[in-house]
């Protein structure tokens, strides 16, 4: 028996691609298994912890949940995608104070993170801790 398969083409990280998937294939398992991009963690499968965050066409979402057929079309960008061969400023300032931990929940903090300074670059604390409260560590 043939598992039925979608073609789906969209962005990651500014480069086209495309993939062959089972439709009820997430986005997660895409990233992680077709694309090898392994930065993306997933660590509850559920979309209760975030560290499977990703910004589709700009907003933050739990890749854990979303199936992957649903990007055709969009624009994905992950936590490789946050920098070009040099650390961001964000990603500077959590090596400097230390808010890496583990690791598990730093790409979906990081990824948040962008998506909040984004749309406002001078939040509030209460905005923070909202755009951030997602995301368990």
């Amino acid at each position: 028996m043939t598992m039925e398969r979608t073609d789906i083409a969209f962005e990651v990280n500014d480069a086209a691609v495309s993939v062959s998937v089972p439709p009820v294939r997430r986005l997660s398992q895409v990233l992680r298994d077709e694309l090898r991009l392994t930065g993306t963690k997933v660590g509850c499968d559920a979309g209760d912890c975030g560290a499977c965050t990703v910004l589709v066409d700009g907003n933050p979402v739990c890749a854990c949940l979303v199936p992957a057929a649903l990007v055709s079309g969009a624009s994905v960008t992950t936590v490789e995608g946050l920098a070009n061969g040099r650390l961001s400023a964000l990603q500077a300032s959590f090596l400097e104070h230390g808010a890496a931990q583990c690791g598990i929940c730093t790409p979906g903090l990081l990824v948040a993170a962008t998506a909040l300074l984004q749309r406002n670059p001078t939040p509030s604390e209460a905005e923070t801790q909202d755009a951030l409260g997602g995301v368990l560590c």
